[in-house]
């Protein structure tokens, strides 16, 4: 079966059963876009060195988010920042993630009331099988089962950065299984390593900018 984009499989991890999100929202925002880049530049599209964007192919790579990307950067002709590109496209990714694998019909809308007055909406999925494939891809690295791609690398780095390791539900301490995540993703340099440390970066400038 054909897998998901590597940002739809991050937006699963990053909730549990019931769809509720196990991480604050703008911290996930940066994540599921540092993912879309990564989307673009393991399957050809884009080259990311040294903090700078180019595009190598503007052929779709058949995501609806990922390939409506590529020409808001070529027009773009002044900025090919890196950390400007995942704050742009963290404004809106996690509406366009949740909208698209409910469109795809991966996740479906449950508003529930609270206290008989207020309404809570969520988005669990309609199946357990993607998120469990989403899953096991990165448990599998962990435990050496198989050698992980580059982009379960991704994934796995970016979970670890985003601290959603308990979602794997391994038996493992959580600073041993972080680590463990982060030295899969050491393993592929660039631009795995380059982006996950900008999501980082840019996760803990937002958390200091709060207490300033």
């Amino acid at each position: 079966m054909n897998r998901l984009p590597l940002y739809q499989d991050l937006y699963l991890i990053a909730h549990d059963q019931a769809g509720k999100p196990l991480i604050n929202q703008p911290s996930l925002s940066l994540g599921l876009a540092g993912a879309v880049l990564l989307d673009l530049a393991l399957t050809g599209r884009l080259d990311i060195t040294h903090g700078r964007l180019a595009v190598y192919d503007r052929n779709p790579i058949g995501d609806m988010v990922a390939d409506s990307l590529v020409p808001l950067i070529l027009r773009d002709r002044t900025n090919r920042d890196t950390r400007f590109w995942i704050r742009k496209v963290a404004e809106d990714i996690y509406d366009r993630t949740c909208g698209g694998l409910v469109a795809a019909g991966v996740l479906t809308r449950v508003t529930r009331r609270r206290m008989g007055v207020m309404s809570q909406t969520r988005y669990p999925p309609t199946d357990v099988a993607p998120l469990v494939r989403a899953r096991s891809g990165v448990r599998n690295a962990v435990e050496a089962v198989e050698q992980p791609d580059a982009r379960c690398a991704a994934l796995c780095g970016l979970v670890g950065v985003l601290r959603v390791e308990a979602a794997l539900h391994l038996a493992q301490p959580s600073g041993q299984l972080v680590g463990r995540l982060r030295s899969i993703a050491r393993e592929y340099p660039r631009p795995v390593n380059e982006v996950i440390g900008m999501v980082e970066t840019l996760i803990s400038e937002a958390a200091v900018a709060l207490y300033r």
